[in-house]
């Protein structure tokens, strides 16, 4: 009879592992159901009028150069930049995942425009936002973080390899948050509390600053740079809306980048509808991405790609501009690049207000000289699309700023387009 009674009890546990299993099974699928059913709800509000951008005809671009030039207006977002699909695509793959809880912190290290999208976007969600954001950032760019509600730190610009970049610190951050919250969960468990001490302390006045919710659930980085998540949402937005806004009726894309985001997901979703459909490049001063794109090696004159050890960047341009390759920018589908000056944006801006009505920033701008750029390439009769990012709002202390500009000696002077080659 032993043996009967072995098979019996092997039958009670495998019963008892498939219960198990499917018990397993069912509670993931509810929570996973319920997960979804959370973020469809927060589409409902501010997330649902993110995207689906009006796409413009810029029409003195259009008039001077004999083609039309397009530019979706980005900034017209809630958080008023391209940078709000980001936020919301980091954000929910995050939430989906599990690497983020609702009232966890985000931290982001940003110039600007993704860290305010996340402050936006971040309590749509039940979250925080924590920004470290250069020194060098216009002023009011941490003036609005703070007015959403967000933590910011402003730290001195040092190169990517330095472990103080803005973007290290904010790696940081979101590990100290995640420690953090470990540590209380453990105090309330020994406690019987929702009160965190460590070793008989409150938290440090550091951490506090650092804005977490109440109940401690942790930090993530949201890594805009290398992210794929960025890229995707363009991929599956912008790109889609462009081509849907121009019937498929287009030549040439072209974009700045800085995270690479934009001009990844959007080339390669036109290449992929027509490949015949060119996607350019427009990159600023003190960018390495010109070099990479039309010589295949990211350097300067003075030094070799990858020895970089100080601030790199010489241009008044924010939020564009970078000297490595991200993952991001790697899916780019490029048939070349241009490039843009400072004096030429700055110049830009000015003739699109004063000719268009258009108040952009100063990426918005040289996305501009690079949509002329193109036109004259190409010539009469072509229809290019370019990005218009955000509004000059968030520029006013430096691109903006007539006294800024004529200590770096860039006061304009054009009537017309004529630092452009056109009259």
């Amino acid at each position: 009879m032993a043996p009967v009674t072995t098979a019996g009890a092997v039958a009670t546990l495998l019963s008892v592992a498939i219960v198990s299993y499917f018990l397993f099974k069912t509670e993931t699928t509810q929570q996973k159901s319920s997960q979804k059913k959370k973020l469809q709800r927060r589409r409902n509000g501010l997330v649902a009028a993110i995207g689906n951008t009006p796409l413009i005809r810029i029409n003195s671009l259009s008039d001077a150069t004999g083609c039309e030039i397009l530019g979706k207006a980005e900034f017209l977002n809630p958080g008023g930049s391209v940078k709000d699909r980001v936020a919301v695509k980091i954000i929910e793959e995050a939430l989906e995942s599990g690497v983020l809880a609702e009232g966890g912190v985000v931290t982001e290290g940003s110039a600007g425009s993704t860290a305010i999208s996340l402050a936006t976007v971040a309590p749509a969600y039940g979250c925080r936002c924590h920004v470290v954001i250069p020194d060098d950032a216009a002023l009011e760019k941490s003036q609005i973080l703070e007015a959403l509600g967000a933590a910011v730190e402003r730290v001195r610009p040092v190169s990517i390899t330095h472990r103080d970049h803005f973007v290290n610190i904010a790696r940081r951050r979101a590990l100290e948050a995640s420690e953090l919250a470990s540590i209380c969960r453990k105090e309330n468990q020994i406690n019987g509390n929702d009160s965190c001490q460590i070793n008989g302390h409150s938290i440090s006045e550091e951490k506090q600053n650092m804005k977490f919710s109440p109940d401690y659930k942790g930090g993530f980085f949201a890594d805009q740079f290398e992210n794929l998540a960025n890229f995707r949402s363009h991929y599956e937005g912008t790109g889609p809306e462009i081509w849907e806004q121009t019937g498929g009726k287009l030549d040439a894309f072209i974009a700045a980048a800085g995270t690479g985001g934009t001009v990844a997901g959007v080339s390669q979703f036109l290449k992929e509808k027509n490949f015949n459909v060119k996607c350019f490049l427009i990159d600023p001063p003190g960018s390495g991405l010109f070099n990479k794109v039309t010589r295949g090696v990211m350097y300067t004159r003075e030094e070799a790609e990858g020895r970089r050890l100080k601030n790199p960047f010489d241009t008044i341009t924010e939020g564009i501009g970078i000297n490595r390759i991200t993952e991001n920018f790697k899916l780019a589908k490029l048939d070349g690049a241009f490039r843009g000056t400072d004096m030429e944006a700055v110049e830009m801006s000015r003739y699109l207000l004063k000719n268009d009505g258009l108040f952009v920033g100063s990426s918005s701008a040289m996305n501009c000289v690079g949509a002329v750029r193109v036109a004259k390439a190409l010539g009469p009769g072509h229809t290019i699309v370019t990005i218009l990012c955000d509004s000059g709002m968030r520029h006013l202390s430096k691109f903006y700023n007539a006294e800024y500009l004529s200590e770096h000696g860039l006061t304009p002077s054009a009537t017309g387009l004529e630092f452009l080659g056109l009259s």
